[in-house]
């Protein structure tokens, strides 16, 4: 799940114009629903292609999850980084010190949280939007409790929904917003469909990622999703048809 749904930097998450346009942007990257139906044998040697072929590198920090047991093992993005290796599973009522990717984060990620994940590591909650209000985050304890920003997801299961981030795009995420650019790549390349949530999100996350603190990305969201609607809006047909509009049409008659 992705740990933007609740607090402050939702912005205009319900506005379904925005998320028409990014499924437009998903529809130019050719992805295809099929995806879905990928086995895990091809997905394992899709890992295999992408560590052979140097794609990021990965993290030297700590990364770990609190696995609720909501999703399908055979679907859930962070039980395949779990056989791999590549993630810690942490019990409930066991405290992280790092920085904690939580729907009940009062600031949002930002490249000043660098240092957090270099010194103690990356977590993300392992549970389902449809189970979120019986969610015991109570026992799930961090000093740095964060939210994400606006994105939209690439994975198969909400494919094209905004916020709705599997595991590793939440991680990805956040490790690309505070520099780590590499090993969000390197985690994505696990999954077949992983470089199109870098590709889908890449203006936005160059712009969080230029930021300094919370409040500068929270305001930069803003500033994007403003951008989205008016382009949406400008795009958009008038009617009844302006005076020009009849004008060019007599011209054309």
């Amino acid at each position: 799940m992705a740990p933007g749904k609740r607090g402050g930097v939702r912005g205009k998450r319900s506005n379904h114009h925005v998320q028409r346009n990014y499924a437009e942007r998903l529809k130019d990257l050719n992805l295809q629903s099929s995806e879905e139906s990928d086995s895990e044998s091809s997905n394992n040697s899709q890992c295999s292609d992408n560590s052979d072929n140097g794609e990021g590198s990965e993290a030297a920090f700590p990364i770990c999850m609190w696995d609720l047991n909501h999703c399908d093992p055979k679907k859930c993005s962070g039980r395949k980084l779990l056989r791999h290796n590549l993630i810690k599973n942490l019990k409930l009522g066991q405290r992280f010190q790092g920085l904690v990717l939580s729907p009940v984060g009062s600031q949002c990620v930002s490249p000043n949280d660098r240092d957090i994940i270099e010194k103690f590591g990356l977590a993300v909650i392992d549970c389902s939007w449809a189970k979120i209000d019986e969610t015991p985050f109570g026992r799930m304890k961090s000093p740095h409790p964060r939210l994400l920003p606006f994105l939209v997801a690439a994975n198969p299961i909400n494919y094209g929904k905004p916020y709705q981030l599997s595991c590793v795009e939440a991680l990805s995420a956040a490790m690309f917003i505070t520099g780590h650019k590499q090993e969000a790549k390197y985690y994505l390349s696990k999954f077949s469909w992983g470089h199109s949530f870098l590709e889908l999100n890449s203006d936005v996350l160059d712009i969080y990622g230029a930021c300094s603190d919370s409040k500068s990305v929270i305001e930069a969201q803003n500033s994007f999703l403003e951008s989205v609607n008016k382009e949406n809006v400008d795009s958009r047909p008038t009617w009844p048809p302006t005076d020009s509009d009849t004008e060019s049409e007599d011209e054309k008659v």
